[in-house]
């Protein structure tokens, strides 16, 4: 079996922001009934989290979930981790209509930080980015230029943009 190797080759560029490809991590694709008990208990028992609402964010030790849609949410974890937290939430979901799929090897996560992170994603897409307007936790499904994308703000003030792996170098 072949080993995994980032996106971007650990990549970086520092211009008016710092752009850095954040390296492999584990992602999960959850969809279902978000609002039901059991979904809400598999993910507190799977990350230790919460189901986020819409458009956010949630993060702890365990990973984070992200608000991808009504019925789907992006779980991040360690990549060594993704088929525990898989069983778990087929343990705690058994009976349920539901799918979890790991799709680590099919995304690729972007960091950007520094004074000039909102103005360079703002260059890119239409979403207003404005400190007061996008603050920490907050997700949004968009397109980066021509390519479909995700990013969150996490509380320190990094921007992390999810895309598929193919198109990273754009």
């Amino acid at each position: 079996m072949s080993e995994a190797v980032p996106p971007l080759g650990g990549a970086r560029f520092n211009g008016l922001a710092m752009i850095e490809d954040a390296g492999l991590m584990g992602m999960i694709t959850l969809r279902g009934d978000l609002a039901s008990a059991a979904m809400k208990a598999a993910v507190k028992t799977a990350l230790g989290l919460g189901i986020p609402d819409q458009r956010q964010a949630l993060s702890g030790e365990g990973g984070s979930a992200l608000w991808m849609s009504p019925d789907e949410l992006l779980l991040i974890c360690a990549r060594d981790g993704v088929a525990q937290v898989i069983a778990s939430l087929e343990d705690a979901l058994a009976g349920r209509h539901f799918l979890a799929l790991n799709v680590s090897d099919a995304r690729a996560v972007i960091r950007v930080t520094g004074a000039g992170a909102r103005e360079t994603l703002a260059k890119l897409c239409p979403v207003d980015l404005a400190p007061g307007t996008f603050t920490p936790g907050m997700v949004r499904r968009t397109r980066l230029g021509q390519i479909p994308a995700a990013f969150w703000l996490d509380g320190r003030g990094a921007f992390h943009l999810i895309c598929f792996r193919s198109v990273a170098d754009y």
